[in-house]
């Protein structure tokens, strides 16, 4: 009796791991276009509010990255409707959850940002104006970088895994050399390495 159950405790250890590497699996696969579709919204993004920035009115286009999340989830939303059904697994909870946190942290940062931008905050409130804009470009892409690199190690793929510490680190210290606008070009940058290189190999991967 008792080895029976050990045996159906092995048998049940066992289609649980299968069930999480068939998931790990389903969500690389499918992971391809919504990469691809948030990174080409963050480089339009970066480069049209730069130019903004630039030439018609300063720092409160940053404004504008809250309509980059409506763009960002109504397209990510479309995408889930084209593609076929998958069930919610523990696998895709976990990174769903880390994106979501990720979303909410640099949109309450973005946003707090924005409103020094438009004067409706001090900006001595929050940091030394040396510091102010080139901080918030960093902590935003070393959080990119984190959540890139953590969606990699969990559906186990190495490609995601290498880009999210290039953008993550890269792209933290990498911000701290530029002002102004001109860190939104490394905001670009990092969107590039961190989401549409990974989205285009995990899309030429599926194609072999």
């Amino acid at each position: 009796m008792e080895e029976k159950n050990n045996l159906t405790a092995e048998r049940s250890l066992e289609i649980i791991t299968e069930q999480i590497e068939r998931s790990q699996r389903t969500i690389n696969k499918n992971s391809a276009i919504p990469l691809i579709w948030w990174g080409a919204c963050v480089v339009a993004f970066s480069l049209f509010i730069a130019y903004l920035w630039k030439n018609h009115g300063g720092p409160a286009w940053n404004m504008l990255w809250a309509v980059l999340w409506l763009i960002g989830y109504a397209g990510n939303w479309l995408i889930d409707k084209r593609r076929e059904r998958v069930p919610t697994t523990f696998v895709g909870k976990t990174i769903g959850h880390v994106w979501a946190t990720f979303g909410m942290f640099c949109c309450g940062v973005g946003m707090i940002f924005g409103f020094i931008g438009c004067g409706m905050l001090p900006m001595d409130l929050i940091l030394p104006k040396v510091y102010a804009f080139g901080c918030i470009t960093s902590v935003i892409s070393l959080c990119f970088g984190m959540g890139t690199t953590i969606t990699g190690l969990v559906i186990q793929n190495r490609v995601i895994q290498v880009c999210g510490l290039i953008a993550g680190i890269g792209g933290f210290f990498g911000a701290l050399h530029f002002s102004d606008h001109t860190q939104l070009y490394v905001m670009a940058i990092v969107a590039l390495i961190g989401l549409i290189v990974p989205g285009v190999t995990i899309l030429l991967q599926n194609q072999k």
